[in-house]
């Protein structure tokens, strides 16, 4: 970061040496803060040289939803702070629904398209295998990230039981009760495709379009109709994608404004110390995915997190994966990934791939069992990591899910499932950082997959 800035700055001295020295002069914190300003300032330049205008818009519109949502819980009475939180939040209820509205037809158009090009069932599961091989192992890695992190840590020692959110535990336990074999099943396979799509069961619609993509690829050429419609739909649902993302400084100035309005500035300080150490796992989970994507993308790696940037910005901002998942399908095929691989990848990582949420699973589930000064030996926590690794995965479109899976956990290994609430408070930062996560994890997958199939191709050859 520094290095960047500095290269900037170089660039624009004019602007940096007519910074007036006051402001710094013989003043380590404000040589701190200016270093800071000239570094922002530095890479908004950056981000408006290289005409990326959405990102610039995402990242002002995220500085002023903290600033005005600080203003008016500072300065506000609760029913006012409420009454301002729900009506703001309709800006980022009118971005998501809109792009909810383009991710079922975007799913099934782009899936079948990518198995029916693959050619034949042998190629699809050497695919699907080394898809499958890149989720299993990812989410075991992320569960023992949390596992170790917070054994080591201890955050739910720090954890103050009075500030428990109960309002919103009610509302997860009376889901978790709910949460069973048969509730499992019928979310994974559908019994109408139509219903599916109306209620984005992403799951669902990646089970029916596998049965129909392979069902279209050994048809052959009778079905070659098919897919040629269905290419074009896809095209011009990704020809929506940059209609819908004008939305998105909107939709992310609204969920900012709206959870700092409500929680204001002082949950940081109740919760810093359990906060802190999720985001140390989390940059944990971000060395080592980066580290094994280097070892396969090698340099390419850089220009990946370049063409992911937007979507992770909007992922973090609006704790939103299925928001970005248009976005991420049209930049990884701009980054060089086959279309026909990012078909097919990107809507099983989605369904199978949360390493955010697999890490966060054991982190949360470990600390609220220390919040209540339950001692779990490593074999119980062994346990639980295995049944993690099997309930989180027909979650996928389920609101809060990670919370829901942790609180069914919590009540099947005697944890109080009530403890929930004493995460909640925080909880919408901590979905900050795992919905980015989860973002990164199925880039990285879907590009590792694209390069062992030899699919992987320049930009430039894409663009052409």
């Amino acid at each position: 970061m520094g290095l960047i800035s500095n290269q900037l700055m170089s660039k624009n001295s004019t602007f940096f040496s007519k910074t007036p020295l006051f402001f710094y002069k013989n003043d380590d914190l404000g040589n701190c803060l200016f270093l800071a300003l000239k570094s922002y300032i530095a890479i908004l330049i950056y981000l408006m040289k290289k005409s990326n205008k959405l990102t610039l818009y995402i990242v002002v519109a995220m500085v002023a939803g903290v600033i005005l949502g600080y203003f008016v819980h500072q300065n506000s009475e609760p029913a006012f702070i409420q009454s301002f939180s729900k009506n703001l939040k309709l800006l980022t209820t009118i971005f998501l629904r809109l792009v909810q509205m383009i991710i079922a037809p975007l799913v099934f158009s782009t899936l079948v398209v990518g198995i029916a090009k693959l050619g034949d069932l042998k190629t699809v599961g050497r695919v699907g295998g080394k898809a499958l091989l890149w989720f299993l192992t990812a989410s075991l890695v992320s569960l023992l990230i949390g596992l170790i992190l917070v054994n080591v840590f201890q955050p739910g020692a720090g954890i103050n039981l009075s500030n428990a959110d109960m309002s919103g535990a009610q509302d997860l336990v009376g889901k978790t009760q709910e949460f069973s074999i048969q509730k499992f099943v019928e979310h994974v396979f559908p019994k109408s495709v139509i219903d599916a799509m109306a209620n984005n069961e992403i799951l669902q619609l990646v089970i029916f379009s596998i049965f129909f993509g392979v069902a279209t690829a050994s048809m052959g050429e009778k079905a070659t109709v098919v897919v040629k419609a269905l290419d074009a739909v896809a095209h011009v649902i990704l020809k929506m994608v940059g209609y819908v993302m004008n939305f998105a400084p909107l939709g992310v100035f609204g969920a900012i404004a709206a959870v700092i309005a409500t929680k204001g500035l002082d949950v940081f300080i109740f919760y810093g110390k359990y906060l802190l150490y999720f985001i140390m796992g989390i940059a944990t989970l971000w060395a080592v995915l980066l580290l094994v994507g280097f070892l396969i993308l090698g340099k390419r790696l850089p220009g990946l997190l370049k063409a992911i940037f937007p979507p992770l910005i909007i992922a973090f901002s609006t704790t939103s994966s299925e928001a970005v998942f248009p976005k991420l399908t049209e930049e990884l095929e701009k980054f060089g990934c086959k279309d026909k691989i990012v078909s097919f990848i990107l809507p099983l990582g989605y369904s199978f791939n949360l390493d955010g949420s697999m890490m966060y699973m054991t982190f949360a589930s470990l600390a609220i069992a220390q919040a209540y000064g339950i001692h779990i030996d490593i074999g119980t926590q062994l346990t639980m990591l295995i049944v993690l690794m099997l309930t989180s995965k027909g979650i996928a479109g389920v609101p809060r899910a990670s919370l829901v899976v942790v609180t069914a956990t919590c009540a099947m290994f005697n944890i109080p499932p009530e403890g929930i609430a004493l995460i909640l408070p925080i909880d919408h930062f901590c979905d900050m950082f795992r919905t980015a996560t989860n973002v990164l994890g199925n880039a990285l997958a879907t590009s590792a997959v694209s390069k062992w199939e030899g699919s992987l191709e320049n930009p430039t050859e894409v663009a052409a």
